[in-house]
């Protein structure tokens, strides 16, 4: 039977948390409704993109047609994706951020983060800027009890986003004021991990490194991909319990 990995038993940990930790009974009665929709907002600010933009999400959505995504863990597809955005001439690395949130209610208590995207620099009307790409964007939003709205509205965030630190500036605060009134009109606290700068920190940590993909990289995620699916394959009875989907817990 596999193991969960460190991140999967803390995500377990807090969508436990967000599921079991009911609040008082008067928070249902007094909070704001979420008929203040966000979803309008949201929808306007993806909505925009750039040329560059446009043409980084175009490539990456070819280069998983052509790989296929079976058997490939996200954090070795990323590492795919920033050799093939190289090849292509992008200015590609995969970028590794950590940071640590104390709670507001409890300085003594620390909750450190890290997260991994792929940066690309682009030149715009012929100034740098940088171009964010998260390849699993959406299911960072997601809630294990949230109400039908926030429900939509996570179902509306696209699973791959491409854009600039702006763009997420705009995001972030919504989508965080929309989870805070989910979790509230569901009678649950605000868990210092889905608050604006826990969230935005994934991305816009200064405490930001790096790392690049080197040909040898990707020989050795192929190799590995190729010995996994030959086991996989030669496996009569395959272990339905290597992978947890930790939002259903």
């Amino acid at each position: 039977m596999g193991s969960l990995g460190e991140e999967e038993l803390v995500q377990m940990v807090r969508d436990f948390i967000e599921s079991e930790t009911p609040t008082s009974i008067s928070v249902l009665r007094t909070s704001t409704p979420l008929s203040l929709n966000y979803q309008p907002i949201l929808q306007e600010v993806l909505g925009k993109h750039t040329d560059e933009e446009a043409e980084i999400h175009e490539k990456i959505l070819m280069y998983l047609k052509v790989m296929g995504t079976d058997g490939h863990q996200t954090n070795n597809l990323k590492k795919l994706v920033v050799m093939k955005l190289r090849n292509d001439g992008y200015e590609a690395f995969l970028c590794k951020t950590s940071w640590v949130c104390t709670s507001s209610h409890h300085k003594v208590f620390q909750f450190p983060g890290g997260y991994e995207y792929i940066d690309v620099m682009v030149v715009e009307n012929g100034r740098r800027k940088r171009v964010i790409v998260d390849m699993e964007f959406r299911p960072q939003f997601e809630l294990a009890r949230p109400t039908v709205t926030y429900k939509e509205m996570t179902n509306n965030l696209p699973l791959i986003f491409v854009g600039t630190e702006e763009k997420l500036k705009r995001i972030i605060p919504l989508l965080c004021s929309a989870a805070k009134r989910s979790l509230k009109e569901n009678g649950l606290h605000v868990p210092p991990w889905r608050k604006p700068d826990y969230m935005q920190s994934k991305w816009l940590s200064k405490n930001c490194k790096k790392v690049s993909v080197s040909p040898q990289d990707i020989d050795l995620l192929e190799d590995h991909h190729r010995k996994t699916e030959e086991k996989t394959s030669t496996t009569c009875f395959p272990c339905i319990f290597s992978r947890v989907n930790s939002n259903f817990v």
